[in-house]
């Protein structure tokens, strides 16, 4: 599916904070779910694990878009060329800022607001920590300003003993209110776009397989999932309430998984229901989803994530959810069946399958690509509320976390 489209009075720009899908394609998808035309760079502009992007290049294809619609960027894919890089990056704060002044007078020059976000990195990933914190007091006081109308400072995989927390906290004691601080990273850009794009009030309740469990603090973002949960949700645009809401964020966390699949049908027949799988990280829950699919459900569901860390999925849930209200439903239904092939499919089917078929180290070849199309067609054709077939299949880094695919939507 192509991500740049042509033609339309008002155009959205996205530059992704990598090549990944989960950053670069899906952003896009849902950022396009109600007709938006949304401009995104080729997949060989951005960085990947192995390669940064190329800060020159980068800036010509922003230099070469139109200047008619929000600007939602990644201040690490422009500043480091990429979010690997980030962490390692030789350049000075003084370089990495230089590379970032388009985007202090975008504003300014086009009269079109900009949306972005740059992380602290993770631990012990990072080789000069006061270099990142200098840039990120320095965007922030860009946001001050007014050269950026929204900033988010997140973090990115916090284990026990990083300092980006307590960086986070200081960072958010005398930050403007066009700032949020908080733990995230590859989900960002999309709940970004859902409050660029989508920006009417809308509320949610949130609702835990396992409440006890959602107090507990996270291994990757060193604070409980309640709390990541009101962040994400406001990080999309969403007022957290505990009565009756526009929607439902229904958070599997643990526990039974088919009583679990039972609330939520029964919490579609009483309005719409958006599921972030966070039980496990990378891996969706086989049993709560081919329940659902049984019941007939996933279908009728306004989001789906169970991709990545728990805010990984919160974020993007929780983004697709607020720009599904008033989707095309040819693109809903669509986006629902990719996110159900990716998070349920790939994640506890076939990346397990292809792990035990072929050693990691060796997934970057043509056989390991041929043997994943061949795993992967075995769980199809997937019925959602239309039937769509796998016409491709690649693993884009040459590694098995993440996979790029293409389906089609039979008539």
């Amino acid at each position: 599916m192509p991500l740049a489209l042509l033609g339309a009075a008002d155009a959205q720009t996205l530059l992704p904070l990598d090549s990944r899908p989960a950053t670069r394609v899906l952003p896009a998808l849902i950022g396009g779910l109600r007709g938006d035309v949304l401009r995104v760079p080729d997949a060989a502009l951005l960085g990947t694990a192995a390669r940064g992007a190329d800060p020159a290049a980068l800036g010509a294809w922003l230099d070469a878009q139109p200047r008619t619609g929000p600007l939602i960027v990644s201040l690490d894919a422009l500043a480091y060329g990429g979010l690997v890089q980030s962490r390692t990056s030789p350049l000075t704060a003084q370089e990495a800022l230089a590379r970032l002044e388009p985007l202090r007078t975008w504003t300014e020059r086009t009269g079109q607001p900009v949306y972005a976000f740059v992380t602290l990195p993770r631990e012990p990933d990072a080789t000069d920590r006061a270099r990142n914190l200098e840039v990120v007091r320095a965007v922030i006081g860009w946001a001050r300003e007014g050269r950026l109308k929204e900033l988010d400072v997140t973090w990115d995989d916090a284990l026990p003993g990083s300092p980006a927390p307590q960086e986070g906290a200081a960072l958010a004691q005398d930050a403007p209110a066009n700032v949020r601080v908080y733990p995230g990273a590859d989900e960002v850009l999309s709940m970004l776009t859902a409050r660029a794009l989508a920006p009417e009030a809308a509320t949610v309740r949130v609702e835990y397989s396992d409440p006890d469990a959602a107090k507990q603090v996270m291994k990757y973002e060193g604070i409980p999932l309640t709390q990541s949960a009101a962040n994400h949700a406001q990080g999309s645009g969403f007022q957290v309430v505990e009565g009756r809401a526009d929607l439902t964020l229904y958070v599997f966390n643990g526990g039974d998984p088919r009583r679990a699949a039972l609330r939520v049908s029964s919490l579609l027949r009483a309005g719409r229901v958006a599921v972030a799988d966070v039980a496990q990280v990378n891996l969706g829950n086989p049993r709560f989803w081919s329940d659902l699919r049984t019941l007939r459900q996933h279908a009728n569901l306004q989001a789906l994530a169970a991709w990545g860390t728990p805010g990984n999925n919160l974020g993007t849930a929780l983004a697709h959810a607020k720009l599904a209200r008033g989707a095309d439903p040819v693109r809903q239904d669509a986006l629902l069946a990719r996110e159900f092939a990716n998070d349920v499919i790939y994640s506890s089917e076939v990346r397990a399958q292809l792990r035990r078929l072929i050693p990691e180290a060796q997934l970057n070849t043509p056989q390991a690509q041929e043997a994943l199309m061949q795993l992967a067609s075995g769980f199809f054709p997937l019925r959602v509320g239309d039937t769509y077939t796998l016409s491709g299949a690649d693993l884009p880094w040459g590694r098995s976390f993440e996979w790029d695919f293409t389906l089609d939507q039979q008539p």
